[in-house]
């Protein structure tokens, strides 16, 4: 959201590193302390399944040497953000929506398609998922 001007700060960086190196990892470890940020490996797919083809959504960011940067699927992150239900993740879910990084149409299409995974996934209770997804993405308040 910050990388995106879409919020000005934010409490923790969540990342996913593939592949997972040693070296990567003590290094974050060493930047976590010395920038006094919460670092935590986690990405959407820890939290609800992500739309097939996640990978090829990312959006480049940037290339540092041989690590290439990009933001996990926007549409994995705002069903992630829904399903997680906190103030600041519907905030940033209408931010998504309203910098047209996201369209609700499609939204509604990514959450269709993994609904028959959520089983995989016992914390999430479908019915109040679905719920939540479609007031989020339903019809267009302002619109």
């Amino acid at each position: 959201m910050v990388l995106n001007g879409l919020r000005g700060t934010t409490l923790d960086v969540d990342l996913r590193i593939e592949p997972e190196r040693d070296e990567l990892l003590r290094a974050i470890a060493r930047l976590k302390e010395e920038l006094e940020l919460n670092v935590e490996l986690a990405s959407p797919s820890d939290f609800v399944p992500v739309p097939e083809g996640w990978e090829d959504r990312g959006r480049y960011v940037r290339r540092d040497g041989r690590l290439t940067t990009y933001h996990y699927d926007l549409y994995a992150q705002a069903l992630a953000k829904v399903e997680r239900g906190h103030a600041q993740d519907r905030e940033d879910v209408q931010a998504l929506i309203d910098a047209k990084l996201i369209d609700r149409e499609e939204a509604l299409r990514a959450f269709e398609r993994i609904e028959p995974e959520l089983y995989r996934y016992p914390a999430i209770d479908p019915a109040t998922f679905r719920r939540a997804v479609e007031e989020a993405f339903g019809k267009d308040p302002g619109g």
